[in-house]
This record gives C-alpha cells, sequence and structure tokens, in this order.
C-alpha cells in the first residue's frame, strides 16, 4: 500500500480550517464569558455552566490546533452545537429558574454567539465529511449475486 504525501495546497487548507475553528472557539468562549458576570447572581449553575463551556472551549480549540484530529473536530462540532440546543432552551421553553430571556430572540450578544456556533458546526461538519474514511464494499463472485433460475 502506499501513502501520497499531502501537497502544500493541502497542508495550507487543512491548517486555515484549524485555525479558524480555534478562533471560532475562542468567540465562543468569549461571547460566554462577557455574559458570565450577569449570570453569577441570576441563576449560579447557569454562570458554572458558562465557565465550562468557557474551558471546554479552551481544551478543544487547543487540540484542533495541536492535531486536528477528527476526534478534536468532532468534540468542536457537539460543543458548539449544545450552546445552539442552550440557547434555543432558554428562548423557547426556559430552563430552571431562568425564564427570563424567553422570547428574547433578538439579544445582540446572543445573535453574535448564534453565527459564531453556527460556524463552527458548519465548519466541522464540513472537515468531517471531507475526511471520512472510505469503506469499500465486498465484491461477491459474479454466480453468487445472479437470481435463482425458475425452470
Amino acid at each position: 500500500m502506499t501513502t501520497t504525501e499531502p501537497t502544500a495546497e493541502t497542508i495550507v487548507r487543512t491548517a486555515a480550517a484549524r485555525a479558524v475553528g480555534a478562533i471560532g472557539l475562542a468567540g465562543v468562549g468569549l461571547v460566554h464569558l462577557l455574559d458570565a458576570p450577569g449570570k453569577l447572581s441570576e441563576t449560579p449553575y447557569m454562570f458554572w455552566l458558562y465557565l465550562a463551556l468557557i474551558l471546554a472551549s479552551i481544551v478543544v480549540g487547543s487540540e484542533l490546533l495541536r492535531t486536528g484530529s477528527r476526534r478534536a473536530w468532532a468534540a468542536a462540532a457537539a460543543l458548539a452545537g449544545s450552546a445552539i440546543v442552550g440557547y434555543v432552551l432558554t428562548r423557547t421553553t426556559g430552563l430552571p429558574r431562568d425564564h427570563g430571556d424567553i422570547g428574547n430572540w433578538t439579544e445582540p450578544l446572543g445573535l453574535a454567539s448564534l453565527w459564531i456556533e453556527g460556524g463552527v458546526v458548519l465548519l466541522a461538519g464540513a472537515v468531517l465529511a471531507a475526511t471520512a474514511p472510505v469503506t469499500r464494499r465486498r465484491t461477491t463472485p459474479a454466480a453468487a449475486t445472479r437470481a435463482p433460475r425458475l425452470s
């Protein structure tokens, strides 16, 4: 089995995707850092969820830069996707002891967060799709695949 060396274009494209993904995760963390002080007094558990999201964004962003592995991209998609789900829940049903944002879809910081998180999810999805392992179907002898003769 022979392996092909990546081209300069592939190396640059991969590095750019990893950098954009890490910057996107930094943006997710920054938006939640800016919103965190108010959460500490309103709903302390949301503050701790924000803190976990911020720390996870740093860890996953670092892993994207360090390895760019499929696992890191999947984690980036899951992290940003979970933040989107949290935003939708707070705007629709609300969360325990946090009903103040129901219907508040136009908050600028929330919209910025959605754009960043959506971009990370789309980028991660594109990278995962482009790097999906190729599987080959087993071929069977032609005689085994023929329909039986009815005589």
